[in-house]
């Protein structure tokens, strides 16, 4: 991955951030296999509670995302410089890794391992899927971890009102009213049938999430006295509530309430991508920049689009069942599944997710792709070439000398004995 100091507008530590998350995700996932039915049916161990709030990683995204796309606009008056470059620029980061992560989905789904205890997905499923509208119609899933990757795909399309809602007002007062609309629906959502649907298919608390996140790319643009004040600080006194709230309610209100969890933690999150873009605390930042968060975070979506199958193939078809369920069978998955998961989507990321952020658009994506093959086209050739002046000149190359012992001969040779002639002895006279 291109280190990022050689974009000075690139902010340090986000990759790592979504490195990090993914690899959360695919930690909750192998939770859940080892104590099915959390927190309801099972209970894990003290140590383990803090892998089973996997939503946690989705609310980072979504601030994350909401704040990476909110980092131009927010240098540039809160305008973006081309609507049309911008649908573009999304459509073409998103689609083509995610249409591929698709038919892998599929692909495990019908010939490798279904879900358990979920509908196989037909041919509706790779047009609902397909266009993104997974939210919206219910159809059997191929993946589950698509399921935000639809509602990501509707706050890109809102992204253009909102800064519309900051240029008009401001960054607060646009936060201020998303979250008032969705505090409503979340209020009267069990009340009026509308609005529970509502609740339950867009998942309209992730709305503010994204706002949130825009309000926090605001730190790039804000003054020293802005900038200077201690955003990690109020990072760990706005999830005090969040924390406060899970402890005491506990596992099974926090897993049927997550729509108030993510709106709990959404100042946390924004106050921590402010401390990261300010380069406080040094040593977080730091650390989010290394080598081996900056790693997974190259390859971080391709991460969390590919990863469920591969759980599920694994956890079902090869450990579950064999190994005693509970801690035994977590760590036995861990081992199994976090390095397998990485490599495959790490190999993914350089086919499906890379290539189209380097290039952006098919005529530089061809071009690229041309230019390769013909340098590997050369460097065959030429290893070709190079093979066969190898063996032309073993073929002309003169037989090494004999030894000296074999080259001398005796410089002649006795007669061979003359036979006797008729009448003749073979025993000459005078030979006694």
């Amino acid at each position: 991955m291109t280190d990022v100091r050689e974009h000075p507008g690139r902010i340090a530590g986000l990759d790592g951030i979504r490195g990090l998350a993914a690899l959360y995700v695919v930690l909750y996932h192998i939770f859940l296999r080892a104590w099915p039915g959390y927190p309801g049916a099972s209970h894990a161990p003290f140590w383990a509670v803090g892998l089973s709030y996997g939503r946690a990683a989705v609310a980072l995204f979504i601030v994350l995302s909401g704040f990476s796309l909110g980092l131009g606009p927010a240098r540039s008056g809160w305008r973006l410089k081309s609507i049309a470059t911008y649908a573009h620029r999304r459509a073409w980061r998103i689609l083509p890794p995610y249409w591929a992560a698709l038919v892998f989905s599929l692909v495990m789904t019908w010939y490798v391992l279904a879900q358990p205890r979920l509908p196989v997905p037909d041919g509706k499923s790779v047009v609902v899927y397909g266009l993104l509208v997974q939210d919206v119609f219910a159809v059997g899933s191929p993946n589950r971890a698509f399921w935000s990757i639809a509602i990501e795909a509707q706050l890109y399309i809102l992204l253009p009102l909102l800064l519309l809602l900051v240029r008009r007002v401001s960054a607060p007062a646009m936060t201020g009213l998303v979250a008032a609309i969705v505090v409503i629906i979340g209020v009267l959502g069990p009340h009026v049938a509308l609005m529970n649907t509502a609740l339950v298919k867009f998942t309209p608390d992730l709305a503010v999430l994204f706002a949130v996140g825009l309000l926090a790319a605001g730190i790039v643009s804000a003054g020293e006295r802005t900038r200077s004040q201690p955003w990690a600080g109020y990072a760990l006194a706005a999830a005090v509530p969040a924390i406060g709230l899970m402890v005491v309610k506990g596992s099974v209100w926090s897993y049927f309430n997550l729509f108030w969890l993510d709106l709990a933690w959404a100042p946390a999150i924004g106050c921590f991508l402010a401390a990261v873009a300010t380069s406080r605390p040094r040593f977080a930042v730091r650390f989010l920049g290394s080598r081996l968060p900056r790693s997974l975070g190259s390859c971080s979506y391709s991460l969390y689009l590919t990863h469920a199958p591969i759980v599920i193939a694994v956890s079902y078809g090869l450990v579950l069942g064999r190994v005693t369920s509970g801690t035994p069978v977590f760590f036995v998955l861990v081992a199994i599944l976090l390095p397998l998961t990485v490599c495959f989507a790490r190999l993914f990321a350089v086919v499906f997710e890379i290539p189209f952020q380097r290039h952006r658009g098919w005529t530089p994506l061809r071009q690229a792709m041309s230019a390769r093959l013909r340098l590997a086209l050369v460097a065959r050739g030429a290893s070709w070439a190079s093979g066969q002046r190898s063996q032309a000149g073993e073929r002309c190359r003169p037989a090494p000398p004999r030894p000296a012992a074999d080259r001398v001969r005796p410089a002649s040779r006795p007669a061979a004995p003359a036979p006797p002639g008729p009448g003749g002895s073979a025993v000459r006279p005078g030979s006694y």
